[in-house]
């Protein structure tokens, strides 16, 4: 199944393993709540999904890499401890508690969360020396006589064979006590993560085009060389913080994330493409509606290639006006709800600003959602704000919730302006689009990636927008979306040939 799949999965068995009865006892018996085993090639987001998992469900997650451990470390450290035994006192040999057991209960207290879920990734890379040990733990749940906490789920992670040298096969014994998922790589799926996540649109853009260069792994006389869908988004975040910078990537820069030379090259190509795309083309003056007429006509003479190039530039820039604007909702929401907090007497201004910090602590220590911690930060930095603002007006008590009502007017207006601004991009993209190319199969593919974009999907069906409700009759998306991919893959033969 695809990764997607897999988090569904997950997430189903750890609401199935937490369930009780109506006297308090687990629905699935501890002893019967099957650790999950995830295998699949490296780098298609197994970490990456538990992260999800955690922050999404609300429990708490410990990860350890188990390459990195000894059988000491796991299994604890051995001491002599004096008991009774038949009647006797007698010594016997006795273990500290497993550092990794002991990391669980340092996240309960971290979090006061009771729940979670223990990650073990490389599970079937470990030593011959901490085998017998892990092998106990997926059965038993624990290291030599210490338990991991009830309501906590046990994930493994592994590589198949192919990927990796020191894997080691489990016995049938091993396999019949764990829910064991196989993955594959879905270059769909991730792109549905990748437009949530933000990655560079020059990689969106490419990887539409080439399709088969999102996942390869391929054994050479120089050894595995690959490319992976972490390469890509660790690629992405170097892109974006580059450009901040003023430095370039070239294709030395993209062949320390794309290990595969072939493909390192070609989209090395292709980012000159898109660069020069962008200066010749002027996203920013066709998204505010200034473009020039001699922009629309280079675009109807371009080659396919050009065109998706340019579509990718164009969808980018939208997903950021609407990502702008989702963040402002979400922030407002987050005021909103502040201060009725204030109003119905529930908290002060000082004791909601020093929990929303606490709160804004916990999220950058773990957090990887980007735009629920910009709101947060955000949220926090306004409330500050505010609250200085009436110490320095020395605002009467009485007066004080109708000033924050003014001051909360500010953050209503500005999430209006983001809605104007993310609407205006896409109407005159749309004009500029139906000047370039109308009624072409590129226009039907502009919109439909419009819906399968989080953002500006999330934007459309909250906002609404005339010019894409005005196409939305147009879009036949399976069958349009089919051709137009065939016409894709025909384009990259009659290239490469």
């Amino acid at each position: 199944m695809n990764i997607k799949r897999a988090k569904q999965e997950i997430k189903n068995a750890l609401r199935a393993y937490l369930a009780k009865d109506e006297f308090g006892a687990w629905r699935i018996p501890p002893i019967r709540q099957r650790p999950v085993l995830l295998i699949g090639p490296p780098g298609i987001g197994k970490t990456q999904i538990m992260q999800q998992i955690a922050e999404e469900t609300g429990v708490g997650l410990v990860s350890y890499t188990l390459t990195h451990h000894t059988r000491q470390s796991a299994l604890g450290l051995p001491f002599i401890e004096k008991v009774r035994l038949g009647g006797e006192e007698r010594t016997v040999t006795s273990y500290t508690m497993s550092e990794i057991i002991a990391s669980v209960y340092r996240e309960i207290e971290r979090t006061g969360v009771s729940e979670g879920i223990l990650f073990l990734d490389e599970i079937n890379c470990i030593s011959e020396t901490l085998t017998p040990m892990m092998l106990q733990f997926l059965q038993c749940k624990t290291f030599g006589n210490q338990q991991l906490p009830a309501g906590w789920m046990v994930v493994a992670a592994g590589n198949p064979p192919e990927y990796n040298k020191s894997v080691r096969e489990f016995d049938v014994v091993t396999l019949d006590r764990v829910k064991k998922i196989d993955i594959e790589e879905d270059f769909g799926v991730w792109k549905e993560y990748a437009g949530k996540r933000g990655i560079h649109g020059a990689i969106l853009s490419y990887l539409e085009i080439r399709r088969d260069n999102f996942y390869r792994v391929e054994a050479t006389a120089d050894g595995l060389q690959f490319v992976t869908a972490r390469g890509w988004e660790d690629l992405s975040e170097l892109m974006q913080t580059y450009e901040t910078l003023g430095l370039p990537v070239d294709r030395q820069v993209v062949e320390q994330y794309l290990q595969l030379p072939q493909i390192a090259s070609d989209f090395a190509n292709y980012l000159q493409l898109y660069e020069k795309y962008r200066q010749v083309y002027r996203v920013d003056e066709i998204v505010s509606g200034t473009w020039e007429k001699v922009r629309a006509s280079e675009l109807r003479d371009a080659p396919f290639d050009e065109k998706l190039g340019v579509l990718g530039l164009l969808l980018s820039r939208l997903a950021d006006t609407a990502r702008a604007a989702y963040r402002q909702d979400a922030l407002t929401d987050a005021l909103h709800g502040d201060l009725l907090c204030v109003r119905e007497g529930e908290k002060t201004l000082g004791t909601l600003l020093d929990e929303k910090r606490e709160e804004l602590m916990r999220r950058r220590s773990g957090s990887t959602d980007r735009d629920a911690l910009f709101v947060a930060a955000r949220e926090a930095e306004l409330l500050d704000t505010w609250q200085q603002t009436l110490a320095l007006e020395k605002t009467p008590r009485g007066q004080a919730f109708d000033r924050l009502k003014t001051l909360f007017g500010g953050e209503v207006e500005a999430r209006a302006q983001a809605a104007d601004r993310a609407d205006e991009g896409l109407t005159n993209a749309f004009a500029f689009l139906d000047a370039a190319i109308p009624d072409s199969q590129e226009l039907v593919l502009f919109a439909t990636e419009l819906t399968a974009n989080w953002f500006t999907s999330w934007f459309i069906q909250n906002f609404g927008c005339d010019a894409y409700f005005a196409h939305n009759k147009k879009l036949l998306f399976d069958d349009t979306r089919a051709q137009l991919l065939q016409d894709i893959d025909a384009a990259k033969q009659e290239k490469d040939n």
